[in-house]
């Protein structure tokens, strides 16, 4: 384990025992994974209404394109007439995400 790991460990058993955890505000209530606090607020409700119909936003949607692509390229010789076309492709949706900050 990592020194500070170590350390954050013990802070944390010693604030256990002394009980500064003890009678915290939503304490032995679920958690709230659905936190929205990164999406701006005038997105949040068009966000929530994508993400109840399954829809992905659009990086996560050219991510997994750029995955599934990947995969087929994988499976398919260069000689193939569909390869080019795969890969150009694979580079637009790759662009896409460098521009939108994520990798693939």
């Amino acid at each position: 384990m990592w020194l500070l790991d170590q350390w954050a460990e013990r802070h944390i058993l010693d604030a256990q025992h002394k009980g500064e955890f003890d009678n915290l505000p939503g304490s032995g209530e679920p958690l709230t994974l659905d936190d929205d606090s990164h999406v701006p607020p005038e997105l949040r409700a068009g966000y929530r209404l994508l993400k109840n119909a399954g829809c992905l936003p659009p990086e996560l949607e050219h991510r997994k394109e750029a995955v599934m692509l990947n995969d087929l390229l994988k499976g398919v010789q260069e000689s193939d007439p569909r390869y080019a076309e795969l890969s150009r492709r694979l580079a637009l949706l790759e662009l896409k995400l460098r521009q939108a900050g994520l990798e693939h």
